[in-house]
Order: C-alpha cells, then structure tokens, then sequence
C-alpha cells in the first residue's frame, strides 16, 4: 500500500501562499527589532585623534577655517570626506574647536572677522566668537570638539559630526 498524493488544491495553494506571505511579514518586522536589542554589541566609536596641522598656522586672537578628512572614510565618500571646522587660537596652546555646523538645523556657519561673530545664514543664528549662543533660533553654543596640542601641531579629537546626543565634548 503506497500512500496517495496529497491532492494540491485550490484552497491548499492559498494556504500555502498565505503561510509564505505572513513568514516574510514577520521577517521584515524582526529584523530592525533585532538590530535594535543587538545594537549595543556592535557599538563602536568613530572617534579619533586627527591632525589640524601646525600651530603655525593658526596666529593668535584669529579664527580660521580649518578642515580634516574623515578616517573612517569610504571609497566613494569623495569630496564630502572633508570636514570643515572653525579653530579659534586664543593664546598659547589655548584653542577652540568649532563644528562648522549651526545647533539650529546643521547650516555651515561662517564666521566674520569685523564684528568677532558666527552667522548662519539659514535661519539668522548668531554665535559670539567663544561660540556662545548670542541671537536667533539656535538653543545651544556651538559643538566644540577636544583638542591637544603634541610636537607643535594641533590635533582634535574627532571623526563624526557633533550632535545634541553625542556633543564630542
């Protein structure tokens, strides 16, 4: 005695379509719900000790725009591997770092030399040339990234753009 075929059916192809159609639903809401609870264990910093170049080449009681490209960079990351920041010498091995970035909405500040103030030119936001808040929208100062100075260079501790969550300082 040979057991019959199951007979395939039209309702049984439906269940089966359906069982596959609710398998793959049920991945694709997993998947980011164990990404999450896994994420903490593929946590790393992007952070590290960058060079600005030689103290030489930021005089004192100046502000000047500096820029460092990113080491964790890819391949095709290309020209926006390179991030601008506003290094301001006070005197001595006293420096501050600025993100270029507004604490608005992350517009690229500038910084004007004849009234010693940051501007954003997105939304109005004014920074004072210690990069605290001075007028506008912005809620915060401007993210400063650490810095030290070794062998006459000026390096800052960087690698990711400042953000309210992870400020870098």
């Amino acid at each position: 005695m040979t057991p019959s075929p199951e007979k395939t059916t039209r309702r049984n192809f439906l269940f089966r379509i359906g069982i596959v159609i609710n398998a793959i639903a049920i991945a694709l809401f997993a998947i980011p719900i164990v990404g999450y609870v896994l994420s903490p264990a593929r946590r790393f910093t992007w952070l590290d000790w960058i060079p600005l170049g030689l103290l030489t080449d930021y005089p004192e009681h100046q502000t000047r725009l500096a820029e460092y490209v990113n080491p964790f960079k890819k391949a095709w990351d290309g020209e926006t591997a390179k991030i601008p920041c506003w290094v301001r010498h006070m005197e001595g091995d006293q420096f501050q770092v600025f993100a270029i970035n507004c604490t608005h909405l992350g517009c690229p500040v500038r910084w004007f030399a004849e009234s010693g103030l940051f501007m954003c030119p997105c939304h109005g936001g004014v920074f004072y040339s210690d990069g605290r808040h001075a007028s506008g929208p912005p809620p915060r100062p401007l993210y400063q990234y650490k810095y030290k100075v070794e062998a006459g260079k000026l390096w800052i501790y960087a690698g990711q753009l400042p953000t309210l969550g992870e400020p870098n300082a």
